[in-house]
């Protein structure tokens, strides 16, 4: 997709609202959050193509996104009056259990959205697989994935968390900034995900 490039939203959301959590867990909602967050800007066509839903579905779904804030109308990148482009209404969206465990609806919302999370994440590795000896080698080395156990303490997990989360960003701004300097060469979207959690046996 052309994408000429807006700056980012600076703010970072963090829901707290069932109602705003149930719009954003939808499945094809997720997906087409996902895919505008990558393309940085985008039409109900061209995600509907990166998608394979209809225009027309597509269209409501994300009406029902910007509804809650979670994207929003972008500058218009054609001549084309009658494309509405969309992008992320912010840098960053987070969750957290601890904001919805009070209520039964917001757990069980915070627990389906999560899972489905969880299983777009699955989704995209999956491709990655089946597609990876199309990468090259470099590629096929460079990508990793891995599991750790440590006997934590939840201030030390979080804290884990925290620095793992601050060298992820520090990689984010280097990549953003050598592109933004010209230096594209070589570059593809990444996608890293992280989860830690307690478990007993």
């Amino acid at each position: 997709m052309d994408d000429k490039r807006q700056p980012p939203p600076p703010e970072n959301r963090r829901i707290t609202d069932v109602g705003t959590l149930k719009a954003f867990g939808h499945p094809l909602r997720l997906k087409l959050y996902g895919t505008l967050r990558v393309a940085g800007v985008a039409t109900a066509s061209q995600l509907a193509a990166q998608v394979d839903e209809a225009v027309s579905l597509v269209s409501y779904h994300l009406r029902k996104l910007a509804e809650h804030g979670l994207i929003e109308e972008a500058e218009a990148q054609s001549g084309d009056a009658r494309e509405r482009w969309w992008r992320a209404a912010q840098e960053t969206l987070s969750f957290r259990h601890e904001d919805f465990k009070d209520s039964p609806e917001g757990v069980a919302a915070h627990a389906a959205t999560v899972r489905r999370l969880i299983a777009h994440h699955n989704e995209q590795y999956e491709t990655y697989l089946d597609q990876q000896a199309a990468w090259g080698e470099q590629w096929r080395k460079a990508a990793d994935q891995s599991d750790f156990l440590a006997r934590l303490n939840p201030a030390e997990l979080t804290r884990l968390n925290a620095e793992i989360h601050a060298l992820i960003k520090t990689y984010e701004e280097r990549g953003k900034a050598a592109e933004a300097a010209g230096d594209t060469e070589g570059r593809e979207n990444v996608a890293v995900h992280l989860a830690s959690f307690p478990f007993r046996i």
